[in-house]
């Protein structure tokens, strides 16, 4: 007998300590665990949306805005249009209208996009102002055609005003 517990008899009524422990559900469970945590840090990589935060540059962007001298380019967002302004010049504002399917059509604002490339080959930043009241689903395509115009870099702030 490999061991006992002494049960206060005597010696006559010791309980054998050789117990078998079933490990198979202490692994099952560590499996699902292990899985979970590995597809949730997957999941949160996926998901996430690349913007920057407004405010000032920092110093090395200071210095790389100094080198190709780019604009303060900024689109106002309001839930009837869209008011795109280049320092302090603004162009006219772009009506949003819905199409066939519901969703809001952004024609006229890449036709701008491209007009805006054309003379500024080298800006790569805008900051986007959404009003309180515009769609978070409009919010994300007009990020995504900025970003397909040649506008990396989307910063997203308050509207001011």
């Amino acid at each position: 007998m490999a061991g006992g517990m002494d049960t206060g008899q005597g010696g006559k009524g010791k309980k054998s300590l050789d117990v078998a422990i079933n490990l198979t559900a202490f692994i099952d469970l560590m499996a699902v665990t292990i899985s979970f945590l590995i597809m949730t840090a997957v999941w949160t990589q996926i998901g996430r949306l690349q913007v920057s935060q407004a405010g000032g540059p920092s110093t090395e962007e200071q210095q790389e805005e100094e080198k190709t001298k780019t604009v303060q380019l900024s689109l106002l967002i309001t839930p009837t249009e869209l008011r795109l302004t280049a320092d302090q010049s603004a162009f006219d504002p772009i009506p949003l209208t819905k199409d066939a399917k519901g969703k809001t059509d952004l024609t006229k604002l890449v036709a701008r996009f491209k007009e805006l490339k054309a003379q500024l080959p080298d800006q790569s930043a805008i900051t986007l102002q959404p009003e309180d009241k515009v769609r978070y689903e409009d919010l994300v395509r007009i990020i995504d055609e900025c970003i397909g115009a040649g506008l990396p870099q989307v910063s997203v702030s308050a509207a001011m005003g």
